[in-house]
């Protein structure tokens, strides 16, 4: 069934850079460069990401998209945008609730289709066997999050939030029906044998029918009330079936196991929303919060930026902050899947659900708690477990027409047998109800979402969050992997180690300078310039209008005297008629073939010409574990693994032939990067991209898998990737391609286990080798296999 495009528009506008003032000619200079990065939206964006068309209105100042709801993400679109320096209006808003009434009392298509057509959603993805919806809008929209609840309940569907601890009643109803229909059925057998009056043992019957069909029979008539047959219908016409030729007991039995499979699923999926159910505890209620007085007690909710904590050893961290004063070692495995507890000490960053070691530790507050780590990595699998793998999206489509054939099939062998082979109607009748059952594909249609969502389960507890069921079973079959080079196979840690001024005496001045400019950037390059003037104690000047050209370099306003100062390549400052001297050139070359990068310095006076002040020399080193982990991918299948850098070629050359990668793409541009990450698409097929969130944003867009690694601080890496590595660890992405392959050997197997059964079912049914209550054995006996199957990955662990 193919997917109803939506058409989206949102006001979007430029960020502009310091030069840029709001005068005529340069708001048409700015919204030029507009142009340039909304095409570069576009070549991110596309089908493989949900987008179909995109159109930039320069007029109105909107963009307007084609989008499949099903893999469009708001959230995604949103920090692309912001990477490339637009500015998306309006937060993106997600609800995620629990549906306990899905498919029973609307079908999972249709509720998805009701909330899509309430203004200002942008998509709604229910998963029926996870039971539950994520709702993506606008803030600003003129639909809310109450108003989705509300409508749900109009509905007549419960709805609650996904990670709330359910009530006693709605958790357990489902066992405790099943337990009343097994003893009401055992108790009507027994009395039927023994003799008693057909009343009692009749009325026991009844018992047991209404408790263990009465939710299979609320879903089977939803679906038939918008024109859908399910597996549920299934059920309930063969047990009807077999309790009107008299076989009641048969019938009951099959009501009774089938409820208990259902209780079974139930237990299975629930133990997949425990294991990240168990993240929401690891946030303690309260904090300890300083104040000028004393120390007081507060709510985690009410803690603000900028507010200080304390947190004594063994407690566990309140809040994502920074150490203003104390030394620990903070264990926080939980949050990045470290194993090990992490030094900390002033100027750390540390996360909520942390638990601190032995020190005491002074904290500021850097984010409120529904914005911290913990909380967004929730989020995230929250709506991961909410979306459908392509292969359960095809068994759904696939159940609607299979369930109108068995249904077909078995009225056929009702009406022929009897009059073309001598059948007696009875017999032919009670052939037919056993074939409903067998043919039922309750196993195949449970047997992909019990393995992908244990899966997402495991990867959350381990550090690696994959961001939907799609993105398990892509990863497995990925067989190139394209890394960035600058903070993923190196440390993201370079150390300046020449400073270049024109004037010699000057190189403490060239240092505060670049210092100065670089100190709101969070590129690793720029950092290392910032730390390099911090151990000389050099004082700092206030920048003011930082605008960042990816690839490029960096420009910010400095006061006293005013200027315009740009940091960055060498073509960065002849673009903004900054000439380089050749001497500094020939220098920079002879570095540059050291395998160090280079960063120029040059300014731009109020009332002088622009002039080139020096350049700056960083190293960066190659992570211990990159060698190791390219070796291990190869081991794993991987067939090709290419560095992508906007580095100069001889410094990448030197740290590709650290790591063992196999091919190496030098002085890229993010553009070029996307552009780069297609062809190899074109080439190999599917490649997997791997950054850190920090001025690869579109190349993880672009390509077939995005994966952002050491992304515990990172927003864009959690908004753009496919999958996020929390910890800069690039051991956990072995550990990822080992769980999604075994993730998809297991549903490999389970849709085995489920066609052979079937198939074994059919043919001893039609050859009369099977009764009823053996067929209903054998049929929810494999539905129990295959989630059973599904629970192991659960188990799963790091090598």
């Amino acid at each position: 069934m193919a997917t109803q495009m939506r058409t989206l528009t949102f006001p979007i506008r430029p960020l502009p850079t310091p030069e840029e003032k709001p005068d005529r000619w340069r708001r048409r200079r700015c919204y030029g460069r507009g142009l340039h990065q909304t095409q570069l939206l576009v070549e991110a964006l596309g089908p493989n990401k949900g987008v179909h068309r995109l159109v930039f209105d320069r007029q109105a100042s909107t963009v307007t998209l084609d989008v499949d709801p099903d893999r469009f993400s708001l959230d995604e679109f949103k920090g692309l945008a912001r990477e490339l320096g637009l500015h998306v209006t309006g937060e993106v808003n997600h609800v995620v609730l629990d549906l306990p009434d899905v498919t029973r009392t609307i079908p999972a298509r249709a509720i998805e289709e009701r909330l899509k057509a309430l203004p200002g959603v942008a998509s709604a993805r229910v998963n029926p066997v996870a039971h539950s919806v994520v709702v993506e809008y606008l803030e600003g929209a003129p639909t809310t999050a109450a108003d989705v609840i509300a409508q749900l309940k109009s509905w007549g569907l419960r709805a609650r939030e996904l990670w709330a601890p359910p009530a006693w009643w709605a958790q357990h109803r489902l066992t405790l029906y099943t337990l009343v229909a097994g003893l009401a059925l055992a108790g009507a057998w027994s009395a039927e044998r023994v003799g008693l009056p057909a009343w009692l043992w009749g009325g026991m019957y009844l018992l047991a029918y209404l408790s263990g069909g009465g939710f299979a029979a609320r879903s089977a008539l939803a679906a038939l009330r918008h024109r859908q047959i399910d597996v549920d219908l299934l059920m309930i016409v063969a047990a009807l079936g077999a309790a009107l030729i008299g076989q009641w007991a048969e019938g009951g039995v099959l009501l009774f196991l089938f409820a208990l499979s259902n209780a079974l699923e139930r237990y299975a999926m629930d133990r997949t929303r425990q294991a990240i159910r168990a993240l929401m505890d690891l946030r303690p209620a309260q904090a300890r919060l300083e104040s000028p007085q004393d120390e007081r007690t507060v709510p985690v909710e009410q803690l603000q930026v900028g507010d200080v904590l304390i947190v004594r050893p063994g407690e566990k961290l309140p809040a994502d902050g920074r150490v203003l004063s104390g030394q620990s070692a903070v264990d926080q495995s939980a949050i990045t899947g470290e194993s090990m507890p992490v030094p900390r000490a002033p100027g750390d960053p540390v996360f909520a659900g942390s638990i601190n070691g032995g020190g005491a530790l002074r904290i500021e507050v850097a984010r409120p708690a529904s914005d911290s780590t913990l909380a967004r990595i929730i989020l995230l699998v929250e709506e991961a477990q909410s979306e459908r793998a392509p292969t359960q999206k095809r068994l759904d489509d696939l159940e609607q027409r299979y369930a109108t054939g068995v249904i077909m099939a078995a009225a056929a062998v009702t009406v022929l047998p009897p009059l073309l082979l001598g059948w007696t109607w009875s017999q032919a009748f009670y052939r037919a109800m056993t074939l409903l059952v067998v043919a039922s594909p309750c196993a195949l249609v449970i047997s992909t979402p019990a393995s992908i969502l244990s899966a997402i389960a495991a990867g959350a507890r381990n550090g690696v969050l994959f961001k939907g069921g799609a993105h398990v079973e892509k990863l497995a079959g990925i067989r190139t992997f394209a890394f960035d080079k600058t903070g993923t196979l190196t440390e993201g840690k370079p150390r300046v180690t020449d400073i270049l001024p024109l004037n010699p005496r000057e190189e403490e001045a060239l240092l505060a300078l670049a210092a100065s400019v670089e100190a709101q950037s969070e590129h690793p390059l720029a950092q290392a310039v910032v730390q390099a003037a911090r151990r000389r104690e050099l004082p700092l000047m206030p920048a003011e209008g930082l605008q960042a050209e990816p690839g490029k370099g960096v420009a910010a306003r400095l006061p006293a005297p005013a200027r315009t100062v740009y940091l960055g390549t060498a073509r960065y400052l002849t673009e903004k008629e900054i000439p380089v001297p050749k001497a500094l050139q020939e220098r920079a070359e002879a570095l540059e073939g050291q395998g160090k990068t280079l960063i120029f310095i040059g300014e731009a006076p109020a009332a002088a010409d622009r002039r080139c002040l020096g350049a700056i020399a960083v190293a960066d080193t190659v992570r211990p574990e990159a060698a190791e982990t390219v070796r291990a991918l190869k081991a794993a299948g991987v067939e090709r693994v290419v560095m992508l850098t906007g580095d100069n070629r001889p410094a990448a050359q030197a740290i590709a032939a650290a790591a063992g990668v196999d091919e190496v793409l030098a002085e890229l541009l993010p553009e070029d990067k996307v552009h780069q990450v297609k062809r190899l698409t074109e080439i190999y097929g599917a490649v997997a991209m791997v950054g850190d969130g920090v001025n690869d944003a579109p190349a993880l867009a672009a390509a077939s898998l995005g994966i952002a690694m050491g992304a515990e601080g990172s927003d864009v890496a959690l908004e753009t990737a496919d999958v996020v590595l929390m910890a800069s660890e690039l051991a956990r992405l072995p550990y990822a391609v080992q769980l999604s392959r075994k993730a998809q050997r297991i549903v490999r197997q389970n849709l085995v286990i489920s066609v052979i059964v079937i198939a074994l079912l059919l043919v001893s049914t039609f050859f009369d080798l099977v009764t009823l209550p053996l067929g209903v054995v054998g049929h929810e006996g494999s539905t129990v296999v295959v989630v059973l199957n599904g629970l192991r990955l659960l188990r799963h662990r790091p090598l």
